[in-house]
């Protein structure tokens, strides 16, 4: 089944190799990449020097990815504009790592009803420092962050129908659509690699959405499918996947569990698989994929996308995938999708999501059909 998330990435070719084999084009070549990496180096070098930090575009790598995903990744025509909102949400102060009165008393933490606003993370009682950041814990009383930070949600008996909708972060305008005009059940997943990620995944659950990390997990054409430094990679040990996990936990909070970014080889990979599932299990997160890992399990709340609904970029595909999924959640009682955050994905979605329900689904967060198995 096809990933979620962003497109797959490709490395350059090699140019430059190529070049070489001709020697009169061998020489043009070298002095024009030469050239090049003097430029880049000195657009790196001055803003460092200057006590910034260097910017790599992202987009830039990749390759071969079906049309309308630069509209998804890229910012809005003009110059970008640093949204305030986001910003002055990132930098605010954690928490006080301060017992919750709830606890005291051996009560649950309340839960919002469903349809507003879900309560700002951190949630006192479900993190601690780490090396990098607050890291999900588990509660004194039992309870996990899979409970915590999820959407609320009570069944009513109709079959139930949920979507993930991921590759958010990079594109201002994307993310904020989605978080703006798509329902609140509708999960969303953040790249983990985001710039202020903790503003958007507060603005999120500020409009009800429960929120994913999606973590980059080695795929079988690694390393021409780089999914960034931070990948988990089937060759190391336990101890060294906590520890790179640990960097991609506390990169934000707020989030119920993590889904995957690519992963083929990974998830197939039995040892790779259950030193993440055994991370998770410790913190009490879900994990959530995209049909990648439907065999597998691992003791925590877990859920497998049925099928990825816009891997045609068409209205008319999308709604015909749509239309599969609410087949299985009138088949099975439950389905689920996934989706990346493309224009026409957002805008086919938001009309589904508010019409759906008229044809006697539930819509359902994904936080909902996770179950919990050996």
């Amino acid at each position: 089944m096809a990933n979620i998330a962003l497109p797959r990435l490709k490395a350059p070719a090699p140019g430059a190799a190529r070049l070489m084999k001709s020697p009169a084009l061998g020489v043009a070549g070298a002095g024009v990449l030469f050239l090049g990496a003097a430029f880049a180096l000195v657009q790196m070098l001055g803003p460092l020097a200057a006590g910034g930090r260097a910017h790599v575009p992202l987009d830039g790598a990749f390759r071969e990815a079906p049309a309308g995903w630069r509209e998804a990744l890229r910012p809005q025509s003009g110059p970008v504009t640093p949204q305030p909102d986001v910003v002055r949400l990132s930098e605010r102060p954690l928490a006080p790592l301060a017992a919750p009165a709830w606890n005291a008393s051996g009560a649950s933490p309340p839960r919002p009803p469903a349809g507003e606003a879900l309560p700002p993370a951190p949630i006192a009682g479900f993190f601690a420092p780490g090396p990098g950041g607050p890291l999900p814990i588990i509660a004194q009383d039992g309870r996990t962050p899979a409970d915590a930070y999820a959407r609320p949600f009570t069944p009513n008996g109709r079959p139930k129908v949920g979507l993930v909708v991921g590759g958010l972060g990079l594109n201002t305008r994307a993310t904020r659509q989605a978080i703006e005009t798509l329902r609140p059940e509708i999960t969303l997943s953040f790249v983990v690699y985001t710039e202020e990620l903790q503003g958007w995944i507060d603005m999120a659950r500020a409009h009800g959405h429960e929120v994913l990390l999606e973590t980059p997990l080695e795929p079988l054409d690694y390393p021409d499918n780089d999914p960034g430094p931070y990948t988990l990679m089937t060759s190391a040990t336990p101890p060294e996947t906590a520890k790179k996990l640990e960097w991609i936990l506390s990169r934000a909070t707020g989030y119920f569990g993590l889904t995957n970014y690519l992963g083929s080889r990974f998830l197939a990979d039995e040892r790779a698989y259950e030193a993440l599932a055994s991370s998770l299990r410790a913190r009490g997160l879900a994990f959530i994929d995209d049909g990648t890992a439907a065999r597998r399990n691992g003791g925590l709340p877990r859920a497998t996308a049925d099928r990825v609904i816009d891997d045609q970029l068409s209205r008319g595909a999308i709604d015909q995938q749509l239309l599969a999924l609410e087949a299985g959640a009138l088949q099975r009682g439950q389905a689920l999708g996934s989706a990346f955050a493309y224009p026409v994905t957002l805008e086919t979605v938001a009309r589904w999501a508010n019409e759906v329900e008229q044809r006697g689904y539930q819509l359902t967060p994904a936080s909902a059909l996770t179950t919990r198995r050996p």
